[in-house]
C-alpha cells in the first residue's frame, strides 16, 4: 500500500515546509515516500551537518603534513613519513548510549572502526571520551558501567587496543551521556582507498552482516532531542558484532592490499542511503542498486527499510570489474557474505531497485552537496556574564590543604580511571608502549622506529564559562600532553558535542568553539582533518555543556625517547615550566569545594606555544626524566599524580612554594588554579644549566619546586608544611574514588 505524501509526512518524518518545497524543486516532482523517507535520513543534521557545516569554513584544513584533509572521505590521513600515513577520526553515539549503553558503545566504536579500515588503514589503538552526570547518581553509574562494558566487549573481541581516554562527570551530562570514539589506523600511502563510486560498469557490492531493521532512523533520532517517548526507542540503536567486524576488516584490508577495490564505504548512520549517494558523489557518478539483492535477517522487509537500516558489520565496495572473481575469494575464505547488488552508472543518479522495479530515484548530489545549510540566530546566554563574575573575596582560602588535596583525588573527574581500564584486555604488546594512565598513549609503528603519541581532550565546563577560550584550551592541553610524552603534534580530529542548534544560546556556544578550535589550530600548527558534530545533547534540564572533544596525533621521531608523567628517580630537581596565575576559572576546586561554577578562562596560545617548544627541545635534548602537564586540579594535583601514577614504584617529593608565593597570588590559587601553559618536569640536577638555556631561548618562566624524595609528597611555604600526606594515602583515594562509588548500593 503506497503511502501519501505530503507536507505533514515531510514534518513526521523531520523535514520542515521549506525543505519539502527544496525536495520538489530538486526532484521536479512530488517525491515518493521511500524518497522522501531517503531525504529525511540524507537531511538530517547527523547526516548533512545542515546547521554546522557553513561554519567548517574556518578550520584550518591544510598543512605539508596533511595527505587527506577534513571533508574529502571518512577518515583524515596525514603524512608521517617512510611512504606511511596515520588515519584518525572521532565519532559519536551519545543519543543511543542514553538508552541502551551496552550496545549503543560497543556500535560506536565499531563504526569508528569501519571509518579507518575503508582508507585502507590497520587500526592501532582507541580512544573513549565520555561524560557523565554525578557518579553518586544510581543511573549515572549504571551508564557509567555499561558503556565502558559495551566499549571494551567489542574492542576487546575486535582486537584493537583501548590504550586511553578522558572522563568526566558533571551535572551538566545528567541524563545525556557523552559517548566519542577515537580510533587511529595506519597506512601504507599506496593502499590509501578513496570513498568513491568511481569507474562507470564497475560492480556494486555489499559484503558483511546481513540486514535487519534495528537502527532504522538512527539518524534522525540522533538529531533530536532525547525525551522520555525517545528513551524507550531501543529500535534506533543498532547490534554489533565484534567477531564479524574483526573478519570484516581483515577481509577488507587484504582486498585493498591485492588491489581489487575502487571504493569503499561503511554503512553507518543511514546504511546503504548514505554510502549509495556519498560514493557516488564523490566521484561525480551515479550508482544503481537493487535491494532485493541485499542479504536480509528478517522476512518482509521493504525497500524503505533496507535502505535506511543501520546494522552494523556492512560495507559498500565497488570493485574492479575484472577483479570480481579473485575479491570473492578472498570474502569466502574469510566467510563474509557478499552480493552483487548493482554496478556503477555516468548519470550521476542514486537510483533503487526492488526486484527491478524502480522505488527511489534522486540525483546523488541532491542527497549530499545540494543539502540546506542554514547559519542559525544566535544570541549570547542569558546566564554568562553573572558566571563570568568570579568574585575572589566570596573564595575562601581552605584551613586544612591537606583535606583539599584529597578532596580532589577523590572526585571522579580527577581520580584514577584504572579500574575501568582493566575491563580493556587486548593489548598488542608490540606495539603499545605507553597504555592509558600518561598525559597521551604512545604507540609504536610497526616496521619503523618512530611512535605516535595520542591524546583526547576537553573541559565542557571552561566551555561553558567561554566558549572561544575553552575551546581554545581544548586543543592546548590535547597538544601539551603530546609533548609532555615526546611528541610533535601533528592535526586534530573534532568532535563537537552541543545542545539543540536552533536555541540561539546554544548555537552562539556552537559558533564561538569552533572560532576558537580554528584560532587555536593555526597557532599550533596543528589542522583539523576530520570530525563529527552531535547537535541534540539536552534532557529536561537543558542542554549539556559546550563539549568540543578533540583528538589529537603526534610524532615522536625516536620511539625509544618518550617520556611518561611519574617521577623517575630519587635526587632529581622537580622545575615548572610556565608561570603560576592567580585565576580560579572554572577549577575543580572552585567547584567541588566552594560550589562555583564561575570565572572566565582564558589562555595567551602563543605563551602556550612557547612553553610547548621549550619542553619539546628539552626531551629531545634528552635531560627530560618526565613530564606532566598541569591542568584538572592544578599544580598539586599535577604533582601528586607525578608521584603515584605508577603504582609498582611511587616516589615522593619536597617542594618549596616560596618562589611561587607572589604578593598578588593566594596559596590555593598556587595550588589548584587550573591557568594553561604550564608542565611540571624533572631533571637530574647536573642537567639544570641546559634546562635553563632552553627556558631564555623560549622566553618561558621557569620555576625549580623541590626535589624527588622519600615515600611523602610535602609542599612547604615558609619552611612549614602546608601539604603532608604519605604517598599510600594519595594512591588509595586517587585510586579507590571510582570503584568505590560504583561498589556502594
Amino acid at each position: 500500500m503506497r503511502k501519501e505524501v505530503n507536507e505533514q509526512t515531510a514534518e513526521d518524518l523531520g523535514l520542515s515546509k521549506e525543505e519539502f518545497i527544496k525536495i520538489k524543486e530538486l526532484l521536479g516532482r512530488v517525491p515518493n515516500f521511500t524518497e522522501l523517507s531517503v531525504f529525511s535520513a540524507m537531511w538530517s543534521e547527523h547526516c548533512s551537518y545542515k546547521n554546522s557545516r557553513r561554519l567548517f569554513s574556518l578550520f584550518p584544513t591544510k598543512g605539508k603534513q596533511v595527505i587527506v584533509g577534513a571533508g574529502e572521505e571518512n577518515s583524515g590521513i596525514v603524512d608521517i613519513g617512510e611512504g606511511l600515513g596515520v588515519a584518525f577520526k572521532i565519532e559519536s553515539h551519545n543519543h543511543p548510549s542514553a538508552v541502551e549503553p551496552f550496545e549503543a558503545a560497543a556500535t560506536g566504536i565499531g563504526g569508528c572502526l569501519r571509518d579507518i579500515f575503508t582508507t585502507g588503514a590497520r587500526p592501532i589503538a582507541a580512544l573513549g571520551a565520555l561524560r557523565f552526570g554525578s557518579l553518586d547518581k544510581q543511573r549515572v553509574k549504571f551508564l557509567f558501567k555499561e558503556v565502558t562494558r559495551g566499549l571494551a566487549h567489542y574492542a576487546n573481541i575486535a582486537e584493537v587496543s583501548v590504550v586511553g581516554g578522558d572522563t568526566y562527570f558533571d551535572e551538566s551530562y545528567e541524563g545525556n551521556p557523552l559517548v566519542n570514539a577515537l580510533v587511529v589506523g595506519i597506512v601504507r600511502e599506496k593502499n590509501i582507498v578513496r570513498g568513491g563510486a568511481y569507474g562507470k560498469g564497475n560492480p556494486v557490492y555489499y559484503i558483511g552482516g546481513q540486514t535487519g531493521r534495528d537502527g532504522i532512523g538512527g539518524a534522525s533520532f540522533a538529531s533530536q532531542e532525547i525525551s522520555q517517548e525517545s528513551r524507550g526507542r531501543k529500535s534506533a540503536v543498532a547490534i554489533g558484532d565484534p567477531k564479524l567486524g574483526r573478519r570484516l576488516r581483515e577481509v577488507c584490508l587484504e582486498l585493498i592490499e591485492k588491489g581489487f577495490v575502487v571504493g569503499m564505504q561503511d554503512m553507518g548512520a543511514a546504511g546503504l542511503t548514505c554510502s549509495s549517494s556519498e560514493t557516488a558523489t564523490r566521484a561525480g557518478t551515479g550508482i544503481e542498486i537493487d535491494v532485493a539483492l541485499v542479504p536480509q535477517r528478517e522476512k518482509g522487509m521493504n525497500a524503505y527499510e533496507i535502505l535506511l537500516s543501520e546494522s552494523q558489520e556492512r560495507m559498500l565496495v565497488i570493485l574492479k570489474e575484472d577483479k570480481e572473481k579473485e575479491a570473492l575469494d578472498v570474502l569466502k575464505k574469510w566467510n563474509i557474505n557478499a552480493a552483487k547488488i548493482g554496478r556503477v552508472t555516468d548519470d550521476k543518479i542514486m537510483r533503487v531497485k526492488e526486484n527491478g522495479a524502480l522505488v527511489c530515484e534522486i540525483p546523488a548530489e541532491a542527497l549530499t552537496k545540494k543539502a540546506p545549510l542554514y547559519q542559525r540566530e544566535i544570541k549570547e546566554p542569558a546566564y554568562l556574564k553573572e558566571a563570568q563574575k568570579l568574585v575572589r573575596e566570596s573564595v575562601r582560602e581552605p584551613q586544612d590543604f591537606n583535606k583539599v588535596l584529597l578532596q580532589l583525588l577523590d572526585s571522579p573527574t580527577i581520580a584514577s580511571k584504572e579500574s575501568a581500564y582493566k575491563k580493556f584486555t587486548f593489548l598488542n604488546k608490540e606495539e603499545v608502549v605507553v597504555n592509558a594512565g600518561s598525559d597521551a598513549a604512545i604507540i609504536r609503528i610497526k616496521g619503523t622506529n618512530k611512535a605516535l603519541a595520542i591524546s583526547v581532550d576537553c573541559n565542557g565546563r571552561y566551555c561553558y564559562l567561554n566558549p572561544q577560550s575553552g575551546a581554545m584550551l581544548a586543543v592546548a592541553e590535547a597538544a601539551r600532553n603530546i609533548v609532555c610524552a615526546g611528541g610533535k603534534p601533528l592535526a586534530i580530529t573534532d568532535g563537537l558535542n552541543f545542545g539543540n542548534p536552533m536555541k540561539p544560546e546554544n548555537y552562539w556556544q556552537f559558533e564561538k568553539c569552533v572560532e576558537g578550535l580554528s584560532a587555536a589550530c593555526k597557532a599550533l600548527n596543528t589542522p583539523v582533518v576530520s570530525g563529527n558534530v552531535s547537535f541534540y545533547n539536552e534532557n529536561p534540564k537543558g542542554a549539556i555543556d559546550p563539549t568540543p572533544m578533540v583528538g589529537m596525533v603526534g610524532l615522536i621521531e625516536d620511539a625509544d625517547r618518550y617520556v611518561t608523567q611519574e617521577f623517575k628517580n630519587v635526587g632529581d630537581l622537580i622545575v615548572l615550566l610556565g608561570e603560576n596565575k592567580p585565576d580560579l576559572s572554572g577549577s575543580e576546586y572552585l567547584y567541588l569545594i566552594h560550589k562555583q561554577k564561575k570565572g572566565n578562562p582564558q589562555i595567551d596560545i602563543e605563551e602556550e606555544k612557547a612553553v610547548q617548544e621549550a619542553c619539546l627541545e628539552a626531551i629531545k635534548s634528552k635531560i627530560i626524566n618526565s613530564a606532566h602537564d598541569c591542568s584538572e586540579g592544578g599544580l598539586a594535583i599535577t604533582l601528586a599524580e607525578s608521584c603515584i601514577s605508577k603504582a609498582e614504584r611511587m616516589l615522593g617529593a619536597v617542594i618549596k612554594l616560596d618562589g611561587l608565593k607572589e604578593r598578588d597570588i593566594r596559596l590555593d590559587e598556587v595550588l589548584f588554579a587550573e591557568t594553561p601553559s604550564r608542565i611540571v618536569v624533572s631533571i637530574s640536577k647536573d642537567k639544570l644549566s641546559v634546562l635553563e638555556q632552553i627556558a631564555e631561548k623560549y622566553s618561558i618562566s621557569y620555576q625549580v619546586l623541590g626535589n624527588v624524595s622519600g615515600k611523602r609528597l610535602t609542599i612547604e611555604y615558609k619552611g612549614t608544611p602546608i601539604i603532608d600526606l604519605p604517598l599510600s594515602t594519595l594512591s588509595n583515594t586517587w585510586r579507590n574514588a571510582i570503584p568505590s562509588r560504583l561498589n556502594k548500593d
